[in-house]
């Protein structure tokens, strides 16, 4: 009776001990350990840091009075100052380009995007004859390089009367983005049920009031995507702009720092503080679109 007793008691006690021991965590299939979470943070503050050294060093060198303060980087903290920023917004044509620049972004954003959003719901829902290869014949478009296209291009704004007009650099730059617009919006097209169409024309829509009234709305992630690459495409290049705009007063940001840059002379201070300046419009209008900004990246990779 007392053997019993005692191995009765020693059982219950190694179900108490069990119960009062806090369940162990079990890890699920794919879930990455403890170190592995700790190495990819790692790797992504390590790499988030040198992502962002030049932008820093950007600034950094724009404090510098002299223009030869880059030479000598460690002389810049103890006299560092804004008299670049100051310099560049009173007497140069800063404002002059931010207007330029601005005319010429958007109108390439709102222009480009219109053609690209149309041509790519047509191609995504309308099977005309060679609409394949008309999609084709707009990726072939991207292959041929800027100098190939400088002279033609040139020719033909001249017989247009559009040099140095703000409207024949835009039709310039839309004839870069809106290839790759129209590739990237069909792809997102596709991903809309075609149900959505077939609801609005039996609701009495014309085809152009069901993609304005119903598709449009639904592809606003993609449409922030190719409006942000058209943004980028006008308010960064400097090979069209610098050709075809003749006037001081209608150079973009690209274009007016290389006024900063001459044979005999380099004023690097002047031309840091306004690349600073420079990146201001660009965060703002990224600041406007980011919110669709990733869906509209990785929407249109597969058809749902």
């Amino acid at each position: 009776m007392s053997t019993t007793t005692v191995e009765t008691s020693a059982a219950a006690g190694e179900r108490d001990s069990t119960a009062a021991a806090p369940p162990r965590r079990v890890r699920r299939r794919g879930e990455p350990s403890r170190a592995g979470r700790i190495a990819a943070h790692g790797i992504l503050i390590v790499a988030s840091l040198i992502a962002f050294f030049p932008v820093a060093w950007l600034i950094y060198l724009s404090l510098g009075p002299d223009k030869d303060d880059y030479l000598h980087p460690g002389g810049i903290w103890s006299k560092m100052s804004f008299s670049n920023y100051s310099f560049v917004l009173q007497h140069t044509e800063f404002f002059d380009w931010l207007k330029s620049s601005l005319i010429v972004s958007l109108g390439t954003t709102v222009i480009g995007v219109l053609i690209a959003a149309t041509t790519g719901y047509a191609v995504s829902r309308m099977r005309f004859p060679g609409y394949r290869k008309f999609m084709w014949v707009l990726l072939v478009t991207q292959m041929f390089p800027v100098a190939v296209l400088m002279v033609p291009m040139y020719q033909i704004l001249s017989d247009l009367q559009l040099i140095d007009s703000y409207l024949g650099l835009v039709l310039v730059y839309c004839s870069t983005a809106v290839p790759y617009c129209a590739w990237l919006l069909k792809g997102y097209f596709d991903t809309i049920p075609f149900e959505i169409d077939e609801a609005g024309r039996v609701d009495g829509l014309t085809p152009f009031g069901t993609f304005a009234r119903l598709i449009l709305p639904l592809a606003k992630p993609g449409l922030a995507v190719a409006a942000f690459y058209s943004f980028l495409t006008a308010f960064g290049e400097v090979a069209f702009a610098s050709t075809f705009m003749l006037s001081d007063t209608k150079y973009t940001f690209a274009v007016g720092l290389q006024t900063f840059v001459s044979e005999h002379d380099a004023q690097r201070n002047l031309m840091a503080a306004t690349a600073v300046l420079i990146a201001i419009p660009v965060s703002a209008f990224f600041y406007l679109v980011q919110k669709n900004l990733v869906t509209g990246l990785t929407a249109g990779g597969t058809k749902g």
